[in-house]
């Protein structure tokens, strides 16, 4: 019989060449692959997506790409491309395709959130949870943690700080496969290590984002019948509290404006609308005191999504209800209460608890990567007690959906991007 674990160990053989050259009209850029000495073995990535795909990672080497004025990415900006075997300081095995896309999304997510200290959990390239603060990494990190226990079990932790002690010993107690970071303090490393197949990762560049992500770079999507489309990368324009733009519209000669943001709320929306940045479309995010609560990914409708990632935060509060109470899963709780009365009380208890929380998003902010195409989507997150949303805005039901925000009973604010934040 095939041993199906022996699948995941197995490394791909390599036909990929060690350089790439792209010729952009008269301008080329040279491509390094990148290899590892990992075990006496000088390889690259172990696999690609799914263990029987061959894949390669590639370094940009040398020029610099400029269409009509504007200046790309440059080989001086490495980061995760840039990687070589001091920095894998713990690897197990060659890395997989999986393993550094995940951080890739993870630094995609981070180059936003420079203020403070700041960490994001990844999964399947989308953030399991996200979450900063000014009490330090661990803090950031136990936010991340909570929007969603369950998904982050052998998840990427991505963070923009130096590794605590404290910070080390907290990944420890918990089920990660890959922790980067741009430095670990004294000490950490040998806490870290007792995880033996937990890939430690120094990224040193993470400590620097604001001063190197400043520049999009080419972003090429393959078809199946071997064609490229080629765009420019996404680069995020809401970075600080004045780059909001007024939710105002008018129709039929009706004219609404919302109402702005607090302080508070609007750093929640920033935070929240930065996290946006790596979460599939279409997508909507809730976000209370520097953390997401709900993330919603890769649903086909606006109010769907928001349906969907109301659903989300209920299921993973009584989660966390229930892991504290219990040391079970919410899941594994409805089992046991199928057949014990002590269990199903339990269980009621914590259904009560998150209809009064409303799921935890009961002062919670609300982003959306695209425009509400009608008021629907915005009703069901008031109806959770959202108090802040921010959304691209441009639909044809602009003004129905400010209506929406002001009709509500605490009026709820809302503010555009101007700019939509689909990821595919």
């Amino acid at each position: 019989m095939k041993d199906l674990k022996k699948m995941y160990q197995a490394q791909q053989s390599d036909p990929f060449p060690g350089e790439l050259h792209l010729t952009v009209g008269d301008q080329e850029l040279i491509y390094k692959k990148r290899t590892w000495t990992i075990q006496d073995q000088e390889k690259g990535l172990r696999y690609g997506e799914n263990p029987n795909q061959p894949a390669a990672m590639y370094e940009l080497h040398q020029g610099r790409l400029e269409l009509n004025g504007l200046r790309f990415a440059s080989p001086d900006r490495g980061l995760l491309s840039a990687l070589k075997e001091e920095h894998i300081i713990q690897s197990g095995k060659h890395p997989s395709k999986i393993n550094l896309t995940d951080v890739d999304n993870g630094i995609n997510i981070l180059q936003y959130l420079t203020a403070k200290p700041a960490a994001v959990i990844l999964k399947h390239n989308n953030p399991c949870g996200a979450g900063w603060s000014d009490e330090g990494l661990t803090q950031a990190l136990s936010k991340a943690y909570a929007c969603d226990r369950i998904a982050a079990f052998g998840g990427a932790v991505v963070v923009n700080s130096p590794v605590t002690r404290e910070l080390a010993e907290y990944i420890n107690e918990r089920y990660f496969e890959v922790i980067a970071a741009p430095e670990f303090e004294s000490g950490t490393v040998e806490i870290l290590s007792r995880r033996k197949n937990l890939r430690i990762l120094k990224i040193p560049g993470l400590g620097r984002l604001e001063q190197i992500m400043d520049a999009p770079f080419l972003e090429f999507k393959s078809l199946v019948d071997g064609g490229l489309i080629v765009q420019y990368s996404y680069l995020n324009e809401i970075r600080s509290s004045q780059d909001w733009i007024p939710a105002e519209a008018e129709s039929g000669g009706t004219e609404a404006i919302a109402r702005q943001p607090t302080a508070a709320e609007s750093e929640d929306l920033l935070f929240a609308w930065a996290v946006e940045a790596g979460v599939t479309s279409n997508s909507v995010l809730f976000a209370k005191d520097g953390a997401t609560v709900a993330i919603g990914t890769g649903e086909q409708d606006r109010v769907g999504c928001v349906d969907i990632t109301i659903h989300k935060a209920h299921i993973k509060y009584m989660d966390n209800l229930a892991f504290e109470r219990t040391g079970l899963s919410i899941y594994e709780l409805r089992e046991k209460a199928k057949q014990d009365s002590e269990h199903r009380k339990i269980l009621d208890t914590i259904r009560n608890e998150s209809e009064e929380a409303k799921g935890g998003l009961r002062g919670s902010v609300m982003v959306s990567d695209g425009f509400f195409p009608f008021r629907d989507g915005v009703d069901l997150a008031i109806e959770q007690g959202v108090t802040a949303i921010a959304q691209p805005g441009g639909s044809m039901k602009d003004l129905e959906v400010i209506q929406a925000v002001n009709q509500a009973n605490p009026q709820v604010a809302m503010v555009f991007t101007g700019q939509r934040s689909f990821k595919h």
